[in-house]
């Protein structure tokens, strides 16, 4: 399983948002500086994650961004999907994308990773990954 750059620097973003998260509204360039990732790369990781309420921003000279929940509540399977779309990216496991799907004798490997990978994913929120927080 690999997982992209997009979502690797995306979750650590959310990491660091969610230690910061009692300090209020946080700033992308804070964010990018504290997790070496170029602010232009980091405006495009958030967007999705905002969209996707992870995130909520506020424009302005005192804007910034903030959790959109609780890290209790936000799953390193939530911003993985959020970022990028399927956990397990097997199109036979897709809504009626495989034409093979009563005959394949490898679907069930497939589907097996899938509900693993996802049960572990979801099992852990992001104050799990946060030091000390726990």
């Amino acid at each position: 399983m690999k997982f992209s750059a997009k979502e690797q620097c995306g979750l650590r973003a959310m990491v660091e948002f969610s230690l910061r998260g009692d300090q209020g509204l946080t700033s992308l360039k804070d964010v990018a500086h504290a997790q070496d990732i170029s602010l232009s790369y980091l405006e495009q990781i958030v967007a999705p994650l905002r969209r996707s309420g992870l995130l909520r921003s506020v424009r302005g000279a005192r804007g910034g961004y903030e959790m959109g929940r609780a890290p209790e509540g936000i799953t390193v399977g939530d911003v993985l999907r959020a970022l990028g779309g399927a956990l397990v990216p097997v199109t036979c496991l897709g809504d009626g994308a495989c034409q093979r799907e009563g005959s394949c004798a490898t679907r069930a490997v497939w589907q097996t990773v899938h509900d693993r990978l996802t049960e572990t994913l979801d099992s852990i929120t992001l104050a799990d990954l946060c030091p000390g927080d726990n």
